[in-house]
């Protein structure tokens, strides 16, 4: 008998490159398999949603017909309202009316859907709990951990700001563990061999966002603890504590990818993949 008591699904972001993630989401929901506990940061949590509201292929047709749309995400966007996404479209015309969100399946759940964000002022990670939000809130919540740095506003919600989860938390395992799951699903967006590097340009970040120097320094700091993170779960793999889905090689397509085609054969790699792998995963989840 499957067991998912106290096992969490974590998600990574990483932009666009999570339409692997929704194909790995949407092959779980073909196998009706629900997770108690669901936490994601930036496109983690924005693909995740629609995992918990149980609405497959809901990313992949926003992918399909609106990833190209200027209204979507342009350069006149980031222009016109100081953000490359026009999150008024994405997070308000898209799940509103073009391609509703199920918001009462989503409220209903008993799942506990967790969305990462960093305080902009700590620049440590927050993790906002679904359960006690409303519409408004739940999608503010999702711009403020999808908002990155250069191409996104400060996002503002409960009178704080915010801005991308990834950035003080890119993988949330430590978080899932501590809220008391003793082991977690764990869907990345990069290959085996990937490391994180450290950023270009930081005398402009330093410059841009000089008023808030913890921001500065979780930014800076990021790929270091990324590839910490990587190597905690590498032994906790080792010790059956973490099943890992991940790309099997690098994925030609980058985080603000908006070529539709691209974005939906990213979607059935991840599709395909969860499918050859859910034996497996029913083996580790028996365990």
């Amino acid at each position: 008998m499957t067991n998912l008591s106290k096992t969490a699904l974590v998600l990574e972001g990483g932009g666009f490159r999570g339409m692997y993630t929704s194909g790995v989401l949407d092959a779980l929901l073909t196998k009706r398999l629900e997770f108690p506990y669901v936490i994601g940061v930036s496109a983690g949590a924005a693909y995740g949603i629609s995992y918990v509201s149980k609405q497959f292929g809901r990313n992949k047709e926003v992918n399909l017909k609106y990833t190209a749309d200027p209204r979507y995400m342009s350069w006149g966007n980031l222009l016109k309202k100081g953000n490359l996404f026009d999150w008024d479209f994405v997070y308000g015309e898209v799940p509103n009316r073009l391609v509703p969100f199920d918001y009462t399946t989503f409220f209903n759940t008993s799942t506990e859907f967790m969305v990462g964000v960093t305080n902009v002022l700590s620049g440590k990670a927050e993790y906002l709990s679904t359960k006690r939000m409303n519409r408004q809130q739940l999608l503010a919540a999702i711009t403020a951990s999808s908002s990155l740095p250069f191409v996104s506003k400060i996002a503002r919600l409960n009178g704080q700001s915010y801005m991308d989860g990834g950035l003080a938390d890119s993988i949330p395992i430590a978080r899932a563990l501590n809220d008391g799951n003793e082991r977690a699903v764990v869907v990345l967006t990069r290959d085996t061999d990937y490391r994180k590097h450290a950023p270009k340009g930081q005398w402009l970040m330093r410059m841009a966002y000089r008023k808030y120097p913890n921001l500065v320094k979780a930014i800076l700091s990021r790929a270091e603890r990324y590839n910490h993170t990587l190597d905690e779960l590498a032994l906790l793999e080792k010790e059956g504590r973490v099943f890992i889905i991940r790309p099997q090689e690098p994925m030609p397509v980058s985080r603000i990818e908006n070529n539709p085609k691209k974005l939906d054969a990213l979607y059935q790699v991840g599709y395909e993949y969860m499918l050859e792998q859910f034996d497996a995963l029913q083996q580790w989840l028996k365990c």
